[in-house]
């Protein structure tokens, strides 16, 4: 099978490759091609993936490509992991939004609106190049906003599935505290892409069973102050809620607090590129052939054991057959106060013919009043990003629940064009 990445220049890619190599029996790939615009970082990322693939004896060949419309040729997947406009952008994205006392985050709020203008037309634009080339093939998004892309690629008629490593990652780190297997741990997670909350863990009886318990009660009591430090939410909080939300909640739940740690500490992306700076020169260094451990504070942890998964059921290699995956999907009355075309992670069956979600247990007041307003946001968002325009922008920043007021709104639309204007077409 051939898979193409798009934005295989990134720093991430050492983290894919390794676990392509380490889990070639699930996803036999014979040709993996690298595309990126980034010759430089291409060539660095390209030879340490060929390196990775030889010392774990993968047969497969890996070749790197400037040129995406040849790169796609007969590709069965698409994986998408760019970032229109790099740290540069995301920097941005982290500090204009603090002048106007708002979170600065590059998915979250304000910074994340600048993304999705930034990032929704590149992305439609390469979904129609692939549907040219090769209509039969899966895209799958791992480009942040990803509930936001996901939407907009499937409103375009595209074969996509979205998805993030948040869900893998509690996944794992309950099991590690629990002591089994990932497999003994399926989730019950609901939400958006970056707004969820795990309402139950339950522990099965085999790995990958049907059936066990909701140890979620037990996780809490005997955990709950690791957890709670991981989300960098109050243990009282979390115990009271009876979840675990994601960190991303934090955002929500303590805004203002949330807000003077960052003009303190400074930007995420400030820290990323001088990661990245100090991976891409390793990365060059002929005798390295395995992904470092540096990698790991670059972000992303899992990355690669979700694409697998995931990229494996919709080719049909992976096992079992309709195995159930968090991704993110049309909404289609799972939840019902949401549209159906309303993009939600949940869990769902994976396989040849796409993901298709579980039912969900309804949705508690609390979570469903956030997640239908911020869904109200993400459809403005996109139409944003389609059609573009000054008032549209205003429009989604003022129905999102960390801005909500005129004159919020109002500076930061300003801010948001100023510093995007060069990636905005209509601007």
């Amino acid at each position: 099978m051939k898979l193409v990445v798009v934005g295989g220049g990134s720093t991430y890619t050492p983290e894919l490759i390794d676990g392509f190599a380490r889990l070639r029996d699930s996803l036999p790939i014979g040709e993996l091609v690298l595309v990126d615009p980034a010759a430089d970082r291409l060539e660095l990322v390209g030879g340490l993936a060929r390196r990775i693939f030889a010392k774990q004896g993968h047969p497969g060949t890996i070749t790197t490509s400037g040129d995406l419309d040849a790169s796609v040729q007969g590709a069965d997947a698409v994986l998408l992991q760019l970032r229109v406009g790099g740290q540069a952008a995301r920097n941005q994205d982290e500090t204009w939004p603090l002048e106007c006392g708002c979170i600065g985050q590059e998915t979250t709020g304000a910074g994340g609106l600048a993304k999705a203008l930034r990032t929704v037309p590149v992305v439609l634009d390469i979904a129609e190049r692939v549907r040219r080339a090769n209509p039969d093939a899966w895209i799958v998004d791992f480009t942040n906003p990803v509930g936001i892309v996901t939407r907009a690629l499937q409103t375009a008629g595209h074969k996509a599935v979205g998805l993030c490593n948040v869900a893998i990652g509690f996944q794992r780190k309950f099991a590690s505290l629990l002591g089994v297997v990932p497999e003994r741990i399926r989730l019950d997670h609901v939400g958006l892409n970056h707004l969820t909350w795990e309402r139950g863990v339950h522990l099965l009886d085999q790995p990958g069973g049907s059936t066990g318990r909701d140890v979620l009660p037990e996780l809490l009591q005997r955990f709950g102050p690791e957890i709670a430090d991981d989300l960098e939410l109050p243990l009282s909080l979390v115990r009271q809620l009876g979840t675990v939300p994601s960190y991303y909640l934090r955002y929500f739940y303590e805004h203002d607090r949330v807000v003077e740690e960052l003009r303190v500490k400074g930007s995420r992306a400030s820290e990323v590129a001088a990661i990245e700076r100090e991976l891409l020169e390793m990365y060059g260094d002929p005798d390295l052939d395995e992904k470092p451990a540096l990698l790991a504070k670059r972000g992303g942890a899992f990355y690669s054991e979700a694409a697998v998964n995931l990229v494996a059921s919709l080719l049909g290699t992976g096992s079992p057959a309709g195995a159930v995956q968090v991704v993110n999907v049309p909404n289609n009355g799972t939840l019902p106060f949401l549209p159906d075309d309303a993009v939600i992670e949940v869990p769902a069956t994976v396989d040849a013919t796409g993901a298709a979600p579980l039912p969900v247990p309804a949705v508690e007041p609390l979570y469903a009043g956030l997640i239908a307003h911020v869904t109200a946001y993400e459809q403005l968002a996109l139409d944003a990003a389609l059609r573009g325009g000054r008032d549209r922008v205003f429009q989604a920043l003022l129905a999102h629940p960390l801005v909500g007021q005129i004159d919020l709104a109002d500076g930061l639309t300003d801010r948001l064009i100023a510093h995007n204007h060069e990636h905005l077409a209509w601007a």
